[in-house]
């Protein structure tokens, strides 16, 4: 009997639940609503939360309420994943209530909104960029916050997606240059050398510096003889780059094969054969 009765009772539970929302959804009780919202909002029920939220917000702008009210809003948005409503409602929440004591929280959660909106490396990064913008901000302005280091393992993370990014576009550069397309092996050696000059402390210093070497390389062994000289010099220069910075570099066979086959090329251009 108990079996039968308790499923009978929740899903009494569950339409009295539904019925209730679905009223005060429709009437003008602005009070009823933010109870209600604020009670789903406690309970976890975002989605309900948000959409009384949407249709309460303006009438308590200006209000003591207002701020609970807009933070409950935004948050709302977050937590159904909601990622670009739930930034540009922070934004405004900041800007509404700079005095806040939920401003830290709300700094941190609009940053992370963007966060969450960043695509794969492969993709355009304009999120990237403004979450990373965002996460700065929040590092700078809050050092000692509860949420400092994650804001900073945030950044970090996309600080290396976007060096993977361009990191990949010189490596697709020297690998067209590898079909004697000259043109990417000279796109490939100027975009390699500005990411390392960029990015210091890169993941993928090593694999830059080495495809820098076998696209300078490609260039000087089919440049015409008067330019042949000065790229093989750039090519050498470039291998003596990568292994200063990782003497034992896990590339070092393959560069040292390239290393004498530049050797040769000057041999052959001095005249002289061994």
């Amino acid at each position: 009997m108990r079996a039968i009765t308790f499923p009978i009772l929740l899903l009494l539970l569950l339409l009295t639940s539904c019925n209730e929302y679905q009223k005060v959804l429709k009437n003008t009780d602005v009070k009823a609503k933010y109870e209600l919202a604020e009670k789903y909002y406690n309970e976890g029920d975002y989605t309900r939360a948000k959409r009384l939220f949407e249709q309460i917000a303006p009438k308590y702008a200006g209000k003591p309420q207002g701020e609970r009210v807009m933070f409950f809003f935004a948050n709302s948005y977050y937590q159904t994943k909601s990622f670009y409503l739930a930034g540009y409602q922070f934004e405004r929440f900041i800007r509404s209530y700079p005095n806040s004591d939920k401003l830290q929280e709300a700094s941190f959660l609009e940053a992370k909104s963007y966060y969450q909106l960043s695509p794969k490396y492969s993709l355009d990064q304009t999120d990237t960029e403004k979450a990373l913008s965002k996460l700065q901000v929040f590092i700078n302005t809050y050092p000692e916050s509860e949420y400092f280091e994650e804001a900073n393992a945030l950044a970090q993370e996309l600080a290396r997606k976007k060096q993977k990014k361009q990191f990949e576009i010189g490596k697709q550069y020297a690998k067209l240059g590898e079909l004697y397309l000259l043109d990417f092996n000279v796109a490939a050696g100027t975009a390699l050398e500005n990411f390392v000059s960029e990015n210091p402390g890169t993941i993928y210093k090593e694999d830059a510096l080495y495809q820098r070497l076998v696209a300078l390389s490609n260039l000087a062994f089919n440049s015409t003889y008067s330019k042949k000289q000065e790229r093989v010099e750039n090519a050498m220069d470039a291998y003596k780059a990568l292994l200063k910075s990782y003497p034992e570099s896990e590339y070092k066979k393959q560069a040292d094969n390239l290393l004498k086959k530049l050797q040769k090329e000057v041999e052959v251009k001095d005249g002289i054969t061994k």
